[in-house]
């Protein structure tokens, strides 16, 4: 007998807050079916508020519990069974993240959880990385986000280690970012995966999502080294109103995807890696599925 469900999943990150809407296709016998039904995404930048202020602004509050309101309404719509929201860096660092996540509670009834950059990547394991990883070879998972980006090393279908670096796009736009947090990164990379003789780049994020989708290529495919090389040099050679004309790019996409592809390719030379694979997966796929997760442990 088939049953579907709905579950939300709410990622509240520096750069956009996002609502995923995934059906849950279950069939006795059968593997068991995520679909996703509905994605939306709004541009709130939290961290150009706190990255510079350490406080989200009076105007993105309003803004933040306009969105929950909405996102309330359109789960409530959906018929959502259940969901998550997922803070990450900008709220964790925000010293009114607390005030604001009592805020959004009492005036829009969801429950936001600040989660810190271990349980970030925890989450985003849980998504369909598998389908993706092969148990005979070395990935480095690379999550940017705006505040934080997070690395995973997977080797024999197995995680070996990850950790989370406060490298993200909104950082570097506000030049919030040392030279000694990207020496950081780069030992670390270096570190970790220096016995390994071929390693992958798998990468997630909106703007590897849409460097793929730009790319033309199939799903599936991985993109190489040498052309988000060459990506990365055209859109340096173009000024920010001509991304968005030329490239096709949203206003809060235009300006973020340079430092994105720049820590992706950075990852990529400092690993070795010759190409990247974008499965289109992230924070919100794995909050769907520790949801799934949850139900079955019960």
């Amino acid at each position: 007998m088939l049953t579907i469900e709905k579950y939300g999943a709410i990622d509240i990150g520096s750069n956009a807050v996002r609502l995923l809407i995934s059906s849950i296709h279950e069939e006795d016998g059968k593997t068991t079916r995520f679909k996703k039904t509905s994605l939306v995404r709004v541009p709130i930048r939290l961290g150009e508020d706190v990255f510079k202020e350490r406080k989200v602004s009076e105007e993105n509050i309003a803004r933040m519990i306009d969105a929950m309101q909405a996102y309330h309404l359109l789960m409530k719509t959906h018929k959502v069974v259940r969901y998550k929201a997922c803070a990450t860096s900008a709220m964790r660092e925000a010293e009114n993240g607390g005030e604001l996540v009592r805020l959004i509670k009492e005036k829009t009834g969801i429950q936001i959880d600040i989660i810190d950059g271990k349980d970030e990547a925890a989450i985003i394991a849980m998504t369909d990385l598998h389908e993706l990883i092969n148990t005979d070879a070395t990935y480095l998972y690379v999550d940017v986000g705006g505040g934080s980006t997070e690395f995973t090393l997977y080797h024999n279908g197995k995680m070996i280690t990850s950790k989370s670096f406060k490298l993200g796009t909104v950082r570097l736009l506000n030049n919030l970012v040392t030279d000694t947090i990207w020496q950081d990164v780069e030992d670390w990379i270096k570190e970790k995966t220096k016995d390994y003789s071929r390693v992958s780049l798998v990468g997630s994020g909106g703007n590897i999502n849409n460097i793929f989708k730009n790319s033309g290529k199939t799903i599936g495919k991985p993109l190489s080294f040498l052309y988000l090389s060459s990506y990365y040099k055209l859109l340096n050679s173009l000024t920010y109103e001509e991304r968005i004309w030329k490239l096709n790019l949203n206003q809060d996409r235009a300006d973020v995807i340079i430092p994105a592809a720049r820590i992706y390719l950075s990852a990529m030379k400092w690993s070795g890696a010759k190409d990247i694979h974008v499965p289109k997966i992230g924070l919100s796929d794995g909050i769907i599925k520790s949801l799934y997760n949850e139900k079955l442990n019960k």
